[in-house]
């Protein structure tokens, strides 16, 4: 996802490769013949599932990849985009399931393509990642033991990014990136994109609120490197049958590093509760299970608690916004962008007209009742 500076020059910077041009890069970029290729859906950059040919020098090596060509936005920060296949690479060394990064025929994990359109060239950046098997989230109906898992992840994630080096890391600090959640009073300039009724009114008192409960909590939150985007499409899972027959989901794959950012624990908490949300068929029950799995790993302090419930309800408003304003940007992209709208509204009101007392309640009893089984 992109920067939110100015999101109005998105509007031009979304590649649009065909797969016969994408199938060139590849063999130009990264010396593979293709044998298949299909596009992916994506936000603003462009994904490809690529197909390669073996050959006598390429018989070890995987088969599948993903080409990734960034937006026009993204692609003029490659130390950012170098540093996120570091951290990809960091990832999978210390036993995360990421995909490996492939190198170019120059030795490097980006290249830099111009390409001249007649009325102008643009610059995108192409590299290629492994592609991992699995199923998202999304389509397979887990289990609360799987959620409790999955919040255990997102903390681990957290934990083990504690110790990645690099000599660049401070352009983790993306002061204006739309989607860290430090950054909620900048959807206001994205409001025009609503109708003015009851989802306006709830977005627009989330951003007060973040102001008066949130922003002048932060000195007191822990600070980490987020992941940012867990949702319900980048974890995938594999299904494997228990002794009893049952299907048993295992995480099989972590995707799209690209909103990678400082952050806090606890924004890591509050995004990956509100993923898990969209696709459960008892959403307020989900931040109970995320929370658990996290705080066996990271306890979080009283006064992170007392801010969850809010970052949840700040992290819906951050997506439903600038998923209504991409689809003024890119209508022909409306069915990918506004998946997290199909149920997230109806989510968000039902957050609101609960309230933060009774979902708290919800959440810390039930994060509370793992303490006993895991005691016994």
């Amino acid at each position: 996802m992109s920067s939110g500076d100015d999101w109005q020059s998105q509007a031009s910077s979304k590649p649009a490769f065909t797969e016969i041009q994408a199938s060139a890069l590849v063999e130009s970029v990264f010396g593979f013949k293709v044998s298949k290729i299909q596009s992916l859906p994506s936000y603003d950059d462009q994904n490809f599932h690529v197909h390669i040919s073996r050959t006598k020098d390429t018989t070890d090596d995987p088969v599948e990849y993903v080409l990734k060509i960034s937006n026009t936005e993204s692609s003029q920060t490659p130390d950012l985009i170098e540093m996120q296949n570091n951290i990809i690479t960091f990832l999978r060394a210390a036993g995360f399931p990421t995909a490996s990064v492939c190198r170019t025929k120059g030795d490097n994990t980006i290249s830099l393509m111009s390409i001249d359109s007649g009325s102008e060239v643009k610059s995108y950046l192409v590299r290629m990642l492994t592609y991992l098997p699995g199923k998202p989230i999304a389509e397979v109906a887990i289990s609360h033991q799987q959620l409790y898992e999955i919040g255990r992840l997102a903390a681990q994630l957290d934990k083990t990014l504690e110790e990645f080096r690099h000599p660049k890391l401070n352009l983790l600090r993306r002061e204006n990136f739309i989607w860290n959640l430090k950054n909620i009073p900048l959807l206001e300039k994205y409001l025009g994109a609503l109708s003015q009724n009851r989802n306006r009114e709830i977005v627009e008192q989330v951003i007060q609120l973040f102001r008066e409960e949130v922003m002048t909590k932060l000195s007191h939150f822990r600070e980490c490197i987020n992941h940012g985007d867990l949702n319900d499409h980048n974890i995938l899972v594999d299904c494997n049958k228990s002794a009893s027959g049952d299907a048993v989901y295992q995480v099989s794959g972590i995707l799209d590093f690209g909103d990678m950012s400082y952050g806090y624990y606890v924004f890591e908490v509050a995004i990956t509760i509100m993923y898990m949300m969209i696709e459960s068929t008892d959403p307020i029950q989900v931040g109970g299970h995320i929370l658990a799995g996290f705080e066996s790993v990271i306890p979080l302090t009283a006064v992170e608690r007392s801010a969850l419930f809010l970052l949840v309800c700040s992290r819906f408003s951050q997506s439903l916004v600038m998923a209504a304003h991409s689809c003024q940007l890119y209508p022909e992209n409306k069915e990918y962008l506004m998946i997290t709208a199909k149920t997230g509204w109806k989510h968000l009101q039902q957050l609101f007209d609960m309230g933060q007392k009774a979902v708290e309640e919800i959440w810390f009893e039930t994060a509370k009742s793992y303490e006993s089984r895991i005691s016994m």
